[in-house]
C-alpha cells in the first residue's frame, strides 16, 4: 500500500471509518486522511465539521450501520466515487451505562446488534469488494478492554466487544489471504463523552492516574495503531488482536493491600492536615 518508500504512505488507497465523526473514529479518519488515503465517514448525523488533514477533508454518507440496506449505501458511495475500497475500520458503536440486573431485552439486543451484528455485516459487504482487488484490503474491528473484562455497568457492550475478539479470528481465517482483519482493543480514551463516564476534569486524571502510562488514551493514540495495522508493516497480522490499553489498569488488590502505598497522607499525617505546625 502507499510509496514503496514509505509504508505508512495511503495515497490512492480509500478507507471508509464508521461512526467517524466524532470521538475516537474522527481521530482515525484524521490519521488517515494525513497518510495521504481517501475517506468515507458514515454516522447517523452530519456533524458541523467534517474530518480534514492537511488541506484534505472526509466524504461524508448519513447511515446507522445497524440496517443493512444502508451500509450498501456506504459501500457503493466509496466505491462509486473512488472505485476501490482498501480499509474498512468498524468503529461505529457504545453503550450508555446500564444497570446489568435490570437492564431490558431490547435494550441489550440493541447493543449487541450496534457494536456485533453490524461489525459483521459491513465487514461481509467490504470483504465482498476487497476479494476482487488484486490488493485484497484490510479490516479492522475496534474493541475495547470491557470485552476482556468484567462490565458491571453495561453487560451486553461487554459481551458484544468479546464477541468481536472471536469475529475478528473467524473473518481473518474466513477471508484470507486476501483480506486481513485485526481487532484494535482500545483502553479509556478521552472523547467528548468522557465526563459521562469519569466525571469531571479530576475524576478523568484519577481514572488515568490507574493506567500503567499514566494516563487514560487520546484518539491518536488509538488512529495510529489503526494506521500500522492497515500498512504493509502488518502483513502478516490477521485473525488476531493489538491491545492498545497504556498496560491496563493497575488490579484493586494492590491498593487494597497497601492502603498507605494507596494514600501517601496516611502515612505521614503531618502532611494530612496542613494546619498543624511542626512544633505543636
Amino acid at each position: 500500500m502507499g510509496a514503496a518508500e514509505n509504508p505508512l504512505d495511503f495515497s490512492g488507497k480509500v478507507a471508509i471509518v464508521t461512526g467517524g465523526c466524532r470521538g475516537v473514529g474522527r481521530g482515525i479518519a484524521e490519521t488517515f486522511l494525513a497518510a495521504g488515503a481517501d475517506v468515507v465517514v458514515c454516522c447517523r448525523n452530519e456533524p458541523e465539521t467534517l474530518p480534514a488533514a492537511d488541506g484534505r477533508t472526509a466524504v461524508f454518507v448519513e447511515a446507522d450501520v445497524r440496517e443493512p440496506d444502508q451500509i450498501d449505501t456506504v459501500i457503493a458511495a466509496a466505491t462509486k466515487r473512488f472505485g476501490r475500497l482498501d480499509v474498512l475500520v468498524n468503529n461505529a458503536g457504545g453503550s450508555p451505562p446500564a444497570d446489568t440486573a435490570t437492564v431490558s431485552p431490547k435494550f441489550s439486543a440493541a447493543i449487541i446488534n450496534l457494536n456485533l451484528v453490524a461489525p459483521l455485516v459491513f465487514a461481509q459487504r467490504a470483504n465482498a469488494v476487497m476479494q476482487g482487488q488484486p490488493e485484497g484490503g484490510v479490516i479492522l474491528n475496534i474493541g475495547s478492554v470491557s470485552g476482556l473484562r468484567a462490565n458491571p455497568e453495561s453487560a451486553a457492550y461487554g459481551v458484544a466487544k468479546a464477541g468481536l475478539v472471536n469475529l475478528t479470528e473467524t473473518l481473518g481465517l474466513a477471508f484470507a489471504p486476501k483480506v486481513r482483519v485485526v481487532c484494535v482493543t482500545a483502553g479509556p480514551i478521552i472523547t467528548e463523552q468522557a465526563h459521562l463516564y469519569y466525571g469531571d476534569d479530576e475524576g478523568i486524571a484519577a481514572v488515568g492516574a490507574t493506567i500503567a502510562l499514566g494516563r487514560l488514551a487520546e484518539p491518536s493514540d488509538v488512529a495510529d495503531v489503526c494506521l500500522f495495522a492497515a500498512s504493509p508493516l502488518a502483513r502478516y497480522v490477521t485473525g488476531t488482536q493489538i491491545i492498545v490499553h497504556g498496560g491496563g489498569e493497575k488490579p484493586a488488590y494492590i491498593d487494597a493491600a497497601n492502603p498507605d502505598a494507596a494514600n501517601p497522607d496516611a502515612a505521614n499525617p503531618d502532611a494530612a492536615n496542613p494546619n498543624l505546625n511542626a512544633g505543636d
